[in-house]
């Protein structure tokens, strides 16, 4: 998040005040001047104290592993970006708001009782300025409703299958080590293909409720370190053909969803996605239809900068409804 704010307009939106990470501020500053997947950080950055500095701005650095602890009231925090992944019911992140932060947005899916959980360019319009917890979905929601949504307005879905090809995360270990209770994530990441489970059905449900209970999603990881591919089987109502899709995927990637979701007919590879800030990114290629209604299709995503961009645009739709 910090990376895409600093290397994108973004920096003239938003004034990064604190952070906090349980990690050193030595290690924090290491890792964040050097990057394997996204290269070097675009501007100097060094620490002093408990402050990491990127050219002038000043950065508080905090290591507290309760919220409730934190002081965002002090440092007038008007929005938290809550990135650990360890708060996803509304109980446990109020004490965030609690702290003072007077709006937190998770970079993750939620329990249903938060104010509102928004896919950028889907039902950002959802959004009001008096939600206080809100959450930015996943990648893979970020991803495939966009695209689900126009091919539901263009022909009806009335079913569907996913499958995620996603790179390798932190939760795996690169030689085999038992530190998870999935037995599968006790694999080593640099050798196998792994099936893991996932919760996009439940995200697909939530957002778009008339689907609910209509699509089943599988997700297996694969050793490569980022961008990730959506592969999408669905049934439709309408009887349609490539040329067609193609055309409709075309078109909205150059209007309503423009800078959201791409289209491309180049004969490319999974690498060639790394650090593109778009959602989700249709190859023209590899669309299929057999029958007439039976539509299968591929969607490059960088589930990193796709995802931290969403969460950019996001808060700053979401601070705009003051």
């Amino acid at each position: 998040m910090l990376r895409a704010i600093y290397s994108t307009p973004f920096r003239s939106k938003f004034k990064v005040v604190a952070i906090n990470d349980l990690a050193d501020i030595e290690t924090l500053t290491y890792l964040t001047r050097y990057d394997t997947t996204h290269g070097r950080f675009p501007y100097p950055l060094r620490f002093d104290g408990e402050n990491l500095l990127i050219g002038e701005d000043r950065i508080r650095i905090v290591s507290e592993p309760d919220p409730a602890n934190l002081c965002w009231a002090k440092l007038d925090v008007d929005l938290l970006f809550e990135c650990s992944g360890s708060f996803e019911d509304k109980a446990t992140a109020d004490l965030h708001l609690a702290a003072g932060a007077e709006r937190l947005l998770l970079s993750h899916p939620a329990t249903p009782k938060v104010d509102a959980t928004i896919v950028y360019g889907y039902n950002h319009n959802d959004l009001r300025g008096d939600h206080r917890l809100v959450s930015n979905a996943s990648c893979t929601t970020n991803c495939i409703v966009p695209v689900l949504d126009i091919l539901d307005r263009e022909f009806g879905i009335d079913n569907g299958v996913t499958t995620t090809i996603h790179s390798a995360m932190n939760d795996q270990p690169v030689i085999d080590s038992h530190h998870h209770t999935n037995l599968r994530l006790t694999r080593s990441a640099l050798h196998s293909i792994i099936p893991v489970d996932t919760g996009l059905a439940k995200g697909i449900h939530r957002l778009m409720p008339h689907l609910a209970n209509r699509f089943e999603c599988l997700h297996v990881r694969v050793p490569t370190i980022n961008v990730s591919l959506m592969d999408l089987s669905i049934n439709v109502r309408k009887n349609t053909d490539v040329a067609e899709i193609n055309e409709i995927m075309q078109r909205e990637s150059l209007g309503r969803l423009r800078g959201l979701v791409g289209y491309t007919e180049e004969p490319h590879a999974s690498v060639d996605f790394n650090t593109d800030p778009r959602s989700a990114i249709v190859d023209g290629t590899q669309t299929r239809v057999c029958g007439g209604r039976l539509i299968k299709m591929l969607c490059w995503f960088d589930n990193e900068w796709g995802f931290a961009n969403r969460m950019l645009d996001v808060a700053n739709h979401w601070l705009s409804l003051r």
